[in-house]
């Protein structure tokens, strides 16, 4: 009997290329590429072009999928958006800024290598099998009905694209689960350690009301100090939210196993540490 898939490899992986993925939401390409379809705003620009697989959704569906920045921030970002460019326009300019990124920042022998070709037949083979298993998980179903695309480089992209939204609509049912509202989740999110809470409040433009609200709505649960740090409670909370979703994200990565994760990560890494260049920007 085969031995169990430890999930915790699934997140490796997923870390392991995330920047591969990632690098779009701060690429100089993105803003370029989505200027050119008349979406100048660079919030607007990434609320819609990551919703766009969806259709031309609301801000409301927008808030729920993304479910940690401030609502009114979505709202604003949101407004006419759909009457500027469509969706399918958007989607488009989406992946010409990520072939145009990647083509930048990775070696140019590598995109048509066998190392890049490999790297794209493991994690397209992940992604197929997270789209076995859609339930509940609309930003990424929203992504696995586009079109794959041909070139390597632009499928590994579009396969992790896949298994962040996976992973990441897992993680928003484990956060439900837990009875937390997004600027709560900000919130034991900053207090785990991972990302300072300054920079998570910044970056999704929650007040000072919501912060602090937060805090003591996660005080009264017994997970924070007076101070703000982690009870033993609330460290334990949030361990089992990671744990959690690590499991329900570990599918894809179990349909290739432990020895093409590895491989996968190590194809992958220097690309992805190219990538996170743009990450300072």
């Amino acid at each position: 009997m085969a031995a169990a898939f430890d999930p915790t490899i699934g997140r490796k992986t997923w870390r392991s290329l995330e920047a591969y993925h990632g690098a779009i939401y701060f690429a100089p390409e993105a803003a370029e590429a989505y200027a050119a379809v008349g979406v100048d705003d660079r919030m607007t620009g990434y609320f819609a072009s990551r919703s766009a697989a969806m259709g031309a959704v609301t801000a409301d569906v927008v808030i729920a999928t993304f479910y940690n920045f401030n609502h009114d921030l979505i709202r604003r970002s949101m407004a006419d958006v759909w009457n500027v460019v469509t969706p399918t326009d958007l989607v488009a300019a989406r992946f010409r800024a990520a072939d145009a990124m990647i083509r930048r920042l990775v070696d140019a022998a590598d995109l048509d290598s066998a190392e890049m070709r490999r790297a794209a037949t493991i994690a397209r083979r992940a992604a197929e099998a997270a789209c076995e298993q859609p339930h509940g998980r609309p930003l990424f179903a929203a992504n696995a009905g586009l079109d794959w695309p041909d070139e390597p480089h632009m499928v590994l992209w579009h396969a992790q694209t896949l298994l962040r939204e996976f992973r990441g609509d897992g993680h928003l049912a484990a956060l439900v689960a837990a009875d937390l509202d997004g600027c709560e989740a900000l919130v034991t999110h900053g207090a785990a350690g991972d990302v300072p809470a300054s920079i998570l409040k910044a970056s999704r433009q929650r007040t000072d009301d919501e912060w602090a609200a937060a805090t003591e709505s996660l005080q009264a649960r017994g997970w924070l100090d007076a101070d703000g740090a982690f009870t033993e409670a609330g460290r334990q909370a949030r361990a089992d939210i990671e744990t959690t979703t690590d499991r329900m994200a570990a599918a894809p990565y179990a349909a290739i196993g432990d020895a093409r994760c590895a491989e996968l990560r190590d194809l992958v890494r220097p690309w992805s540490a190219a990538m996170a260049s743009v990450f300072g920007r």
